[in-house]
């Protein structure tokens, strides 16, 4: 008897029979796809719901990422994901998200799933880094995720300190010290 995997999208059953899973009870919607009612929303099928369908090249970051690591409890409207810079390929068109080049290495990657997220303590970063607004909100969040991936401040500013001219640095330390400061 075939599997089913764990995140059911078109490619599996259409949306119809899918809603129908809904109401009776039996799926419910997590990220792009639904889960049967059984399956708890770990990480890893939070990631596998995020990425469903999407190219294997797209990696979770972001605010996507707060929300697979679980310092969101709410997933984001339009998915944040990234492809490696060093891939050389332009990131393929994505619907509902948006996609970023971006230069990764090895250590600001985890696998689950067989797919790839932004370690806590780089989504940390990003987040410090990449958002116009960065309110109490999103400090909490970086709270959580040092909590979830047990870092602090300290081992955010490592991190930026062992890149090559990293833009808004300075805006992100400050940001990241107010933050771990509550």
């Amino acid at each position: 008897m075939p599997h089913l995997p764990s995140v059911l999208d078109g490619a599996q059953l259409p949306l119809a029979e899918r809603m129908a899973a809904v109401l009776d009870g039996e799926l419910y919607p997590l990220g792009g796809g639904h889960c049967p009612v059984d399956e708890v929303p770990t990480p890893t099928l939070r990631l596998a719901a995020a990425l469903a369908g999407r190219h294997e090249r797209m990696i979770a970051e972001l605010g996507t990422a707060a929300w697979v690591w679980g310092a969101l409890t709410c997933e984001p409207e339009l998915l944040e994901l990234c492809v490696d810079l060093r891939a050389r390929a332009r990131p393929p068109q994505a619907r509902h998200a948006s996609v970023r080049e971006v230069v990764v290495t090895a250590g600001d990657l985890h696998e689950l799933g067989g797919r790839r997220v932004t370690t806590p303590v780089r989504t940390a970063v990003e987040l410090a880094r990449a958002r116009e607004r960065f309110g109490e909100g999103e400090r909490e969040t970086v709270r959580e995720l040092g909590h979830i991936g047990g870092f602090g401040l300290a081992d955010c500013v490592t991190l930026m300190n062992a890149r090559r001219n990293l833009p808004a640095k300075r805006r992100a330390i400050e940001r990241l010290t107010a933050a771990f400061a509550c």
